[in-house]
């Protein structure tokens, strides 16, 4: 396979030609190397073997430490975000859990981001707890970051943007506040940008963390994890996930592969697509709040447009206050092109009413419309846009009937 970062190639270049083989080119794709079993020729090769996973170079030895499909699609990954290695895992959760527990031991603390994918939260309270390390939660701004960092923090863990909201975190200047201290180590959940709008270890962070869920994949049928490092990063991720046991089906590496193919291309027409719908929303009466940072009134827009090369297809909408729980229900339902169901990232639209994890504060939060998270799939924006306005129109007249 290629190696990562061998040539410096444009992006477009690079997810066509990374992970391919290389020398004799019998066919475009790398195989399906489904297998549990490695033989070998030798003592001699099976201990070398076994010598370089203990290094934590490539070599095949056993199923669950690896395939050459895995292979190819980690150098596609590492390539896409500058890191010097990736590893799968078999869900984005598994790739966060993965790579806290490769950073934390009894005795340390951790700081999180408030604005983070509401599972980080669980596993903060439920299970970090148990093993002895402490948490806390820093705005988005970083407003409070600093006075909150304290001799034990060892791992300081952003999103960008924000889960539900799309808040933007300022990155060069979180990874500049961490780096007054000793030890600590920056990850970032990069789902939104994929790795490929955004590169949080250019922006100095140690780890980029994506749920090839959802764009990597693109198809909404296999479920994966992947976690980029630096190279200082890597030993220690690489060692817990071998002890965890964590592992992809050769099958599923292949999926994602095909995927990451095409992933420039859907997502170029999904950000278009997510912004024209967000424009058609802003004007509506229903609507109190667009949330998108590709928008230029939107809050983090200078941040988005420094730091990212483009956007996706995510947006949400806050409704006015006389929008209630019954309205947005039937909103949703109402919807012919959207589906009603978890995740994003796939050819297909998406709605989905949402309750914005990174609002700690419950005064703050009873103060806030509901809301609904759209993701524009690859259907036609106006098509998109007239969905969204017919079942828009049932809200209004819900409305009016109460009023009268």
């Amino acid at each position: 396979m290629n190696p990562p970062n061998s040539v410096s190639r444009q992006v477009a270049t690079q997810l066509v030609h990374e992970g391919r083989p290389v020398g004799a080119k019998v066919t475009v794709n790398p195989v399906v190397a489904r297998t549990s079993t490695v033989v070998f020729d030798s003592m001699q090769t099976l201990r070398a073997a076994v010598t370089a996973r203990s290094r934590h170079e490539r070599g095949l030895l056993y199923g669950r430490k690896g395939s050459s499909t895995g292979d190819a699609l980690e150098d596609v990954v590492a390539t896409l975000e500058g890191g010097f290695r990736a590893r799968l895992f078999g869900s984005g959760l598994a790739a966060i859990t993965c790579a806290i527990l490769s950073v934390v031991k009894a005795g340390d603390h951790v700081l999180v981001v408030d604005s983070c994918y509401e599972p980080v939260r669980k596993f903060c309270a439920q299970y970090l707890s148990h093993m002895g390390v402490t948490h806390d939660f820093f705005r988005t701004d970083l407003s409070d970051l600093a006075g909150k960092i304290t001799p034990q923090t060892r791992l300081i863990w952003t999103e960008c943007p924000g889960s539900v909201l799309y808040e933007m975190c300022d990155l060069p200047a979180l990874v500049a506040a961490a780096r007054q201290h000793e030890n600590i180590v920056v990850a970032v959940d990069n789902t939104w940008g994929s790795g490929l709008m955004y590169q949080p270890l250019a922006h100095g962070a140690d780890m980029s963390i994506i749920a090839a869920t959802k764009y990597l994949v693109g198809h909404s049928d296999v479920m994966m994890g992947v976690v980029t490092t630096s190279e200082s990063a890597w030993p220690g991720l690489n060692s817990v996930a071998d002890l965890l046991g964590h592992s992809v089906s050769p099958d599923d590496a292949y999926l994602a592969l095909r995927g990451s193919r095409t992933m420039l291309v859907r997502m170029e027409r999904q950000q278009s697509s997510a912004l024209a719908l967000a424009q058609a929303l802003q004007q509506h009466p229903l609507v109190a709040t667009v949330f998108c940072p590709a928008l230029p009134d939107d809050p983090g827009h200078a941040l988005w447009k420094r730091d990212f090369s483009g956007g996706n297809g995510l947006l949400s909408i806050e409704f006015i206050a006389e929008v209630d729980t019954a309205m947005v229900d039937r909103f949703v339902e109402s919807l012919g092109l959207f589906s009603l169901g978890h995740s994003w990232g796939g050819y297909e639209s998406l709605a989905l009413p949402m309750q914005p994890s990174s609002l700690l504060d419950e005064e703050t939060s009873r103060s806030r419309g509901r809301i609904v998270r759209l993701h524009a799939g690859l259907e036609d924006p106006g098509d998109l846009i007239a969905d969204l306005e017919q079942a828009l129109e049932l809200v209004s007249h819900m409305i009016d009937a109460e009023r009268r």
